[in-house]
């Protein structure tokens, strides 16, 4: 099968019946994702196939044929990573960090989506992702100053447009 692992097309043989998550750990030494419910319910093993948020932990391998999977490793690579990173730190939204990549990632994934407006928007996407450390206000507080800050390549395209059309005041 084929599979898009973080923008690298790979080629993988693979029992029917592996998990997405033990591909990812075992095969490819991708360790983001972490293994805790294995009944979809805590989000730490989640990972984006074709922009959608999954439980690597209950989702087939083999489903992923012919996708692109993204995980916080590929993610952490992006100039838009640096935008999440920053909104947790700063509001310390993260502790033993176990369960931040599957939080990041489902950030993303609303976001991209234009899901992800305002604080109510935050609180019902983040409903299957579990912190058993920080608690969630500093994780929504994150969560919401990204609501209001627009992807990096997004910001680009504005600032471009406006400069293109001379619409841009001076500073």
């Amino acid at each position: 099968m084929r599979i898009g692992i973080n923008g690298t097309r790979r080629e993988l043989t693979v029992p029917a019946r592996e998990l997405l998550l033990d591909t990812l750990r075992d095969r490819l030494g991708l360790t983001g994702a972490k293994r805790s419910c294995d009944v979809q319910v805590c989000g730490t093993c989640t990972v984006l196939v074709d922009g959608e948020p999954v439980s690597s932990c209950t989702y087939l391998t083999c489903d992923a044929d012919g996708r692109e999977v993204l995980t916080i490793e590929g993610f952490a690579r992006s100039d838009e990573f640096a935008q999440f990173e920053r909104a947790f730190v700063d509001r310390a939204a993260l502790q033993c960090g176990f369960c931040t990549p599957g939080f990041m990632l489902t950030l993303k994934a609303l976001r991209d989506a234009g899901e992800l407006r305002d604080r109510d928007d935050v609180i019902a996407g983040l409903d299957g992702n579990v912190c058993r450390c920080t608690g969630y206000k500093s994780i929504v507080e994150a969560a919401e100053a990204l609501a209001g800050e627009p992807a990096p390549a997004a910001a680009e395209a504005r600032a471009g447009g406006a400069a293109a059309s001379g619409s841009r005041d001076a500073a």
